[in-house]
């Protein structure tokens, strides 16, 4: 899968335009999306462990290894308020 993603940094994601549209459509995979930020938040907060956050931006996919420092019910939020909206994102690990 990492084949289609181009790696970007964390600093570049505030840059990026994000469509409204969800980019998963089946119902499990966006519990399983769920579940996988509650992770990552965890990891992020308590071990300051990086994970890979697979995603789309308007343009093409992409990956980013970072730290989860907060969620919300919409955004998953990195180091210095970079967001990522949680609808565009594919996977996390």
């Amino acid at each position: 899968m990492t084949e289609e993603f181009k790696i970007i940094d964390k600093e570049d994601i505030a840059l990026l335009k994000f469509p409204t549209t969800d980019v998963l459509d089946d119902v499990d995979e966006i519990k399983t999306r769920i579940s996988d930020i509650n992770r990552a938040l965890s990891l992020g907060n308590l071990e300051h462990s990086k994970i890979k956050i697979f995603f789309e931006d308007s343009e093409s996919k992409k990956i980013v290894d970072t730290t989860v420092w907060g969620v919300t019910d919409k955004n998953v939020i990195l180091k210095q308020g970079v967001m990522i909206p949680i609808q565009r994102i594919y996977k996390l690990f």
